[in-house]
């Protein structure tokens, strides 16, 4: 029988590499690493972000707020009713982005009458918190024709959209995105648009 010896000993036992906890950990590593990875691919190839000039769109969204823009969805679809978008006013590159909300789709006819907005026969007043007293090009009736969107200021008093001769119309191709996600003012925090 071998003795044991008490006291110091300059002998260590080897500790044996756990195979099973190295591949786990080169695993989470290698996971973080694709979803960081992913993350900056959506963000410069799919999302946008700009910042919201004048004061068109309150009560939504403010003057100098910054806003996400999502530029794959009208690739694969088109914009709806309802939809803030970021657009190019007739394309012209050297402009800044407008962000309006998107009243008249292909197909729709609108005009104003007595400060409401009428679309297809139908009042539309769900966007606006006041009447609205420039109807500009609306003040007769106007059809919007194939890839033709209309766009109008949520503070429709106080914006320069396409009841205005200059601007007009929207075209698809002129649109960069939808109107994704906005910072909350003055804050790190981020809420949809809706």
């Amino acid at each position: 029988m071998a003795k044991k010896r008490k006291g110091l000993t300059f002998y260590q036992k080897k500790k044996k590499l756990n195979m099973v906890l190295i591949r786990d950990i080169f695993s989470w590593i290698f996971w973080i690493f694709a979803s960081a990875l992913l993350a900056v691919v959506i963000v410069f190839c799919i999302g946008m972000q700009t910042s919201v000039i004048g004061s068109s769109m309150e009560p939504s969204l403010y003057n100098g707020q910054k806003i996400f823009l999502n530029r794959l969805v009208y690739k694969v679809s088109s914009p709806k009713a309802g939809d803030v978008i970021v657009f190019l006013p007739n394309g012209n590159e050297k402009s800044h982005y407008y962000v309006k909300r998107v009243v008249g789709v292909p197909g729709d006819t609108l005009y104003i009458k007595k400060g409401i907005l009428y679309v297809n026969d139908e009042a539309v007043e769900d966007y606006f918190n006041d009447k609205i007293a420039e109807p500009g090009i609306l003040e007769g009736e106007v059809t919007l024709e194939e890839d033709e969107y209309f766009v109008i200021g949520d503070n429709c008093n106080s914006s320069e959209d396409s009841r205005s001769a200059n601007i007009g119309t929207v075209k698809k191709e002129y649109i960069i995105g939808k109107a994704w996600m906005k910072m909350a003012s003055g804050s790190s925090n981020m809420g949809l648009i809706e």
